[in-house]
């Protein structure tokens, strides 16, 4: 069974959703709740804006998670989350815990606030080792074995 789909225009007036291209419902700014008019006033832009004050690996944390979600509004919480961690600790540590959250691959409120928390912004990142490819023994050949020259290739 196909599910209807559904698309959303927004402004800062009101949203028109439709289903299948006919128009279902209009939110008038005015007919919602107080705390779902000020999210009206957010866009993903802004918040970006917002988080690049801070520097720039905030900002790219804060547009991952944006373009991560279905919705940008899906990620509004988490960022401005994020964005608050500045106030509790300061925007140099933020910024450098994002920094070390992009080399991780961390893109969450809860990653930046435990790098934070436990001070890991403070301390290099250690440099990944670099492990050998299998085991060495006599049956291993090599990469040599295969450059010998071979009479059935030519």
């Amino acid at each position: 069974m196909n599910r209807p789909r559904h698309t959303e225009e927004r402004s800062r007036e009101n949203s028109i959703i439709f289903n299948d291209y006919r128009q279902i419902r209009i939110l008038w700014r005015d007919n919602r709740p107080k705390s779902h008019q000020a999210h009206l006033e957010w866009t993903p832009s802004r918040l970006i804006h917002w988080a690049a004050s801070v520097g720039p690996a905030t900002a790219q944390i804060v547009e991952t998670i944006l373009a991560a979600k279905p919705h940008p509004e899906m990620g509004y919480r988490s960022c401005l989350g994020i964005l608050r961690l500045a106030k509790t600790y300061s925007a140099e540590r933020l910024e450098a815990a994002s920094s070390r959250a992009l080399e991780l691959q961390a893109f969450s409120y809860q990653s930046l606030r435990s790098i934070l928390k436990n001070s890991l912004d403070r301390q290099i990142l250690p440099a990944p080792k670099d492990q050998p490819s299998g085991p060495v023994h006599e049956n291993v050949r090599g990469a040599g074995y295969y450059d010998l020259p071979n009479p059935f290739l030519q």
